[in-house]
């Protein structure tokens, strides 16, 4: 096996527990009725908080929990980046929530 191949296999475990450790967290704090998390980091590949291109960095997350029911569109913002607290601490960079209470 070659080194770049070895690369390439820590990388994507890499991406696999990033996003593991997301979806983790967030069903944790908010038991969801539905949970979408994407890397969308090679989008961003060169810009801020991800000037090589790495993954990792960059997700969008859809996510309907009872949690957000009388909350607005900032207060289930927050409520998402405290809950991935530890994730931006490791490296990740930018959050695109879309938080919704069950029915909206």
């Amino acid at each position: 096996m070659g080194s770049a191949l070895l690369a390439g296999n820590k990388r994507e475990r890499f991406l696999t527990e990033t996003t593991h450790r997301i979806e983790q967290a967030l069903k944790a704090a908010f038991a969801p009725e539905a949970l979408s998390v994407v890397d969308d980091s090679a989008r961003h590949a060169g810009h801020a908080g991800n000037p090589h291109g790495r993954g990792g960095t960059h997700f969008v997350v859809e996510i309907v929990a009872d949690a957000f029911a009388g909350k607005s569109r900032v207060e289930r913002h927050r409520l998402v980046n405290a809950a991935l607290a530890d994730e931006f601490e490791a490296g990740l960079h930018a959050l695109s929530v879309t938080a919704k209470a069950p029915g909206e």
